[in-house]
């Protein structure tokens, strides 16, 4: 058994008893998946290709062909005819991220160079689809209908990124005053309007969406987890409250309360290695909470590097493995799994969340509007649930005002929490 075998096998056939000793089948159960070369009479056979007997990394040959309707790759001949195993060790390990690629504007891998884009299956989990597959497979082949490869309950998680926690409050005079110059030469009034009601006391902060966003979880039962930026050190990218504002600490702590908290960690942090540990302290100590779990601020990660840091740092969990350009499945999974660290040939003990959505992608980079993110939104929603995998959902508070220009965003989210869930 290999290490890469062994972590897969872990991975997307949990509770599976392994052996590799023919003598010893009968002692395990009636029934025997084979992967081997050998041919085990009464057994279903799937013919290993050569990825998960490998170490090192090099580039592989990925042709895609169909089975029933889905994409498969690395072809072999067996009861399946290809790998199941090794495609989905590739896909999760995501080695072709560790092989030359092109960098998006923000220095990330670019979903353009993936083969889930290139050939049109980044919008499916498709791991979970060939498993689900497997299982009806087995179902045929052993006659039996209770068995299933993976024992999973549908969950949605909706997850926050506050990225800017006020629009208006809180921040230097001079910041406003430009603002408020600036939306005038503009000709933004209703801006200019808004920012003077909310100083005087009439208006909420737009970006204060909190308790609205706390009363929609109340309603559907939802428990949701915010990703707080704790910033340290300003960046270009980094435009929230310093995390010594006053203001912002007492929301972090209010949010605190009811909610699951992570680390968003900053810009500057991606750069700065001591960054990371200092703001996962400080936010500690702000809401009095141990902090262990994270997302990527602009879902910026390097594979292994970043993944190594957060393990450095004490952080358990993360949940950046989406595409920050677009929107789908970037390990081609719906499942909470463990990091593999393909340079070290490791399996770690950080447990990685994919998320499928993020309605800043629909609305910058895709160009969708509020009526057609909804489709989107529904369509994910959707096929998640079919698979029995975790969907999880990122939304920023920002995005959720009800400013003209995010109106109909927040409709749509309401929409779509109360229609699923509420």
């Amino acid at each position: 058994m290999t290490a890469r075998l062994t972590y897969i096998i872990q991975t997307v056939l949990p509770g599976v008893t392994v052996t590799d000793s023919k003598e010893k089948i009968p002692e395990y159960g009636k029934y025997c998946l084979n992967y081997s070369d050998e041919i085990i009479t009464g057994s279903f056979r799937i013919l290993p290709h050569d990825l998960l007997l490998e170490t090192g990394i090099t580039a592989q040959q990925v042709q895609i062909s169909y089975w029933e309707e889905l994409p498969v790759f690395f072809q072999t001949e067996g009861d399946l005819p290809f790998d199941i195993f090794a495609a989905a060790f590739y896909l999760l390990s995501r080695y072709e991220e560790y092989l030359p690629h092109t960098l998006d504007q923000y220095g990330r891998y670019s979903h353009t160079n993936s083969h889930a884009y290139k050939e049109g299956f980044l919008k499916q989990p498709l791991v979970n689809l060939w498993l689900k597959k497997l299982s009806q497979k087995l179902q045929l082949f052993t006659h039996d209908s209770r068995l299933t490869t993976h024992d999973s309950r549908f969950r949605f998680i909706p997850t926050y990124d506050i990225d800017e926690a006020f629009s208006y409050l809180h921040k230097p005079l001079w910041k406003n005053v430009l603002g408020f110059y600036r939306d005038l030469l503009q000709g933004k009034f209703e801006q200019v309007i808004e920012r003077g009601n909310v100083y005087s006391g009439k208006k909420k902060d737009p970006y204060d969406t909190f308790d609205w966003i706390q009363r929609l979880h109340e309603k559907c039962g939802l428990q949701p987890i915010y990703f707080l930026l704790t910033i340290l050190k300003r960046g270009v990218y980094d435009k929230n409250l310093s995390a010594h504002s006053k203001a912002l600490q007492q929301l972090y702590r209010g949010l605190a309360v009811k909610n699951t908290i992570g680390l968003h960690p900053s810009w500057q942090s991606g750069t700065e290695e001591r960054l990371l540990e200092e703001e996962k302290s400080f936010l500690q100590k702000i809401i009095q909470q141990p902090v262990i779990i994270s997302r990527q601020h602009y879902l910026r990660f390097t594979l292994p590097d970043t993944y190594r840091r957060l393990l450095a740092a004490g952080m358990t969990d993360d949940y950046s493995m989406a595409y920050g350009g677009v929107n789908g499945f970037r390990a081609s999974y719906c499942l909470p799994f463990y990091w593999y660290d393909l340079a070290q040939e490791i399996t770690t003990t950080l447990r990685i969340h994919p998320l499928c959505f993020m309605e800043a992608s629909s609305y910058f980079n895709q160009g969708y509007t509020a009526e057609q993110a909804a489709e989107e939104i529904q369509y994910y929603h959707d096929i998640v649930k079919e698979v029995n995998g975790e969907f999880i959902t990122l939304f920023h508070n920002h995005f959720l005002t009800d400013q003209p220009q995010w109106r109909d965003w927040r409709g749509m989210y309401e929409a779509f929490l109360s229609n699923n869930f509420g």
